[in-house]
């Protein structure tokens, strides 16, 4: 299970990377986006969890609809995490500004 789990970080961790290249090129460009250093762990932290938890879904449940079941549950908590997070969606302490 680790050999599993250290080799799929492999393969996400470029990809969040990617993925995080977005907004601090926006940075670049723009003024409009103001990301601090916490958010960018914050959301590498969150993109690394929801790709290990799709790959997880993947490697161990065996049927494909049990698995576009989880996979959507698990991308669905991912979008309302960032909605909290970016505009306070629920109004919770850890909402933005």
């Amino acid at each position: 299970m680790l050999y599993f789990l250290l080799n799929m970080m492999i393969r996400i961790l470029p990809i969040v990377g990617l993925l995080l290249l977005i907004p601090l090129i926006a940075m670049q460009l723009t003024s409009e986006v103001n990301w601090s250093y916490f958010d960018f762990i914050i959301m590498g932290t969150l993109l690394t969890i929801t790709g290990l938890l799709i790959g997880i879904v993947l490697k161990k449940v065996k049927y494909y609809k049990y698995r576009e079941v989880f996979i959507v549950i698990i991308v669905m908590i991912f979008l309302l995490i960032w909605a909290e997070l970016a505009v306070g969606l629920f109004g919770t302490p850890f909402a933005g500004d």
